[in-house]
C-alpha cells in the first residue's frame, strides 16, 4: 500500500510538472503572438507553433485557409500595438497597426493557445487608413491601458464583464435613463479618433444634448448615453468577450452593432421630442472594443470598427447566439 501511494504521488508530481512546464503565462502568450505577427509579415505559416495542421482561422467572420486573406495582402508592421494576455483563458487578443499593400490598417487578432501552442485563429481588418493613422498619431496606447489596479481594488472577471456589458446594454436601449457606469474622465477613441470630449471644428460650440438631433463627438460619454441619441444602434449582438485582465482591469470584447433603418429611425428623446434620423439602409459595424474598468467605472474605451454586410455574425457563435445579446465567451 505504501509503495501503491508513493507511486501515486510520484505521478501526481510528475503530471502537475507536466503541466505547469505547458502552463502558458502572460510573457509566453505575449510571445506567440509576436510570433504570429512575424510569421504573417513574412508570410510563411510554417514559423507558427500550431496544435494541429486544421486550424479554425477567420477573418471578418469568414473562414478561410490559414494563409489566405490577409496573408497575401500584408505587406509590414505599424507602430502602434496592445497586447491583452488572458492566462487564465489560454487567450491574447492584440490590437495593431499593419501595412497592406504598403497602406495603413489595423489588424486585432485573437489566439487560443493550449499546451503552447495555437490551436485558433480570430482576426479582424479594418482597412481604415485615417483609423491606423490616427492610432500611430498617438504614439502609444493610453497609460491606462498598462496601469494596475490596486489590489484591493480587483475584482472578479465576472464583474468586469458586467460593468462592460452594461456600456452595450445602454446604448442599445437608448432611452437615456439607464444606469451609465463612466467614470468622470471616461474618453472613447475610435479607429484612432476622438469619439467624445473632442474639440470643435472652426469655433464650433458644444452643442446642448436637450436640443440636438445628433449626438455629438464633443460630448462626454455620460452626456451621450443620457442624450437619448444613439438610436441608429438597433441591436448589439454577438457579445463574445474574448480577453480579460483583472489586474489591470481590461476586458475586449468583439461585437457588432446592426442599423436595421426601420422605425428605429423615428424616436423620442428623454426630454419628449420626436426626432427621426439615422443611416436609411441596413448595414453592421464589425467592432473590437477594449475598456479599462476601474471601482465599477469605465475609464478609457477605444475601440476598431470595420463595416460589413447587415446581420454578418462572426464565425465562431451558432446563428441564434449570433443573433443574440446574450454575453458569451471566447467562442
Amino acid at each position: 500500500m505504501r509503495l501503491q501511494a508513493v507511486a501515486v504521488v510520484a505521478a501526481w508530481v510528475v503530471m502537475t510538472g507536466l503541466a505547469a512546464a505547458q502552463t502558458c503565462d502572460r510573457e509566453c502568450l505575449t510571445g506567440i503572438s509576436e510570433q504570429y505577427l512575424d510569421a504573417l509579415v513574412a508570410k510563411d505559416t510554417s514559423k507558427l507553433p500550431l496544435a494541429n495542421t486544421n486550424i479554425t482561422f477567420t477573418e471578418n467572420g469568414q473562414r478561410l485557409r490559414l494563409g489566405d486573406g490577409f496573408w497575401n495582402s500584408v505587406s509590414g508592421r505599424g507602430t502602434y500595438k496592445i497586447h491583452l494576455p488572458d492566462a487564465a483563458l489560454g487567450q491574447i487578443a492584440t490590437i495593431i497597426t499593419m501595412r497592406e499593400a504598403n497602406v495603413p490598417v489595423i489588424l486585432v487578432t485573437r489566439l487560443k493557445v493550449d499546451n503552447r501552442r495555437i490551436s485558433e485563429i480570430e482576426t479582424m481588418v479594418a482597412r481604415s487608413e485615417r483609423g491606423a493613422k490616427g492610432f500611430e498619431a498617438l504614439g502609444q496606447p493610453r497609460a491606462a491601458f498598462g496601469r494596475l489596479t490596486p489590489a484591493a481594488d480587483r475584482v472578479s472577471r465576472a464583474e468586469l464583464v458586467r460593468v462592460a456589458n452594461m456600456y452595450f446594454s445602454g446604448m442599445q436601449l437608448n432611452d437615456g435613463k439607464g444606469q451609465y457606469p463612466f467614470a468622470d474622465d471616461c474618453d472613447r477613441i475610435e479607429n484612432g479618433g476622438r469619439s467624445t470630449n473632442a474639440p470643435g471644428q472652426g469655433g464650433e460650440g458644444k452643442p446642448d444634448p436637450k436640443t440636438a438631433t445628433n449626438y455629438s463627438a464633443m460630448w462626454t460619454c455620460r452626456e451621450q448615453f443620457e442624450s437619448g441619441l444613439l438610436h441608429f444602434v438597433s441591436r448589439i449582438r454577438d457579445r463574445r468577450y474574448v480577453a480579460v485582465d483583472e489586474e489591470r482591469g481590461l476586458v475586449l470584447a468583439f461585437v457588432f452593432f446592426d442599423h436595421d433603418a426601420g422605425a428605429s429611425r423615428t424616436f423620442q428623446t428623454p426630454a419628449g421630442r420626436t426626432v427621426t434620423a439615422g443611416p436609411t439602409t441596413p448595414w453592421t459595424w464589425q467592432i473590437a472594443e477594449l475598456f479599462k474598468v476601474e471601482k465599477g467605472l469605465l475609464h478609457e474605451i477605444e475601440a476598431v470598427l470595420e463595416r460589413v454586410p447587415y446581420g454578418m455574425t462572426s464565425g465562431w457563435s451558432s446563428w441564434e447566439d449570433g443573433m443574440s445579446d446574450k454575453i458569451q465567451f471566447a467562442r
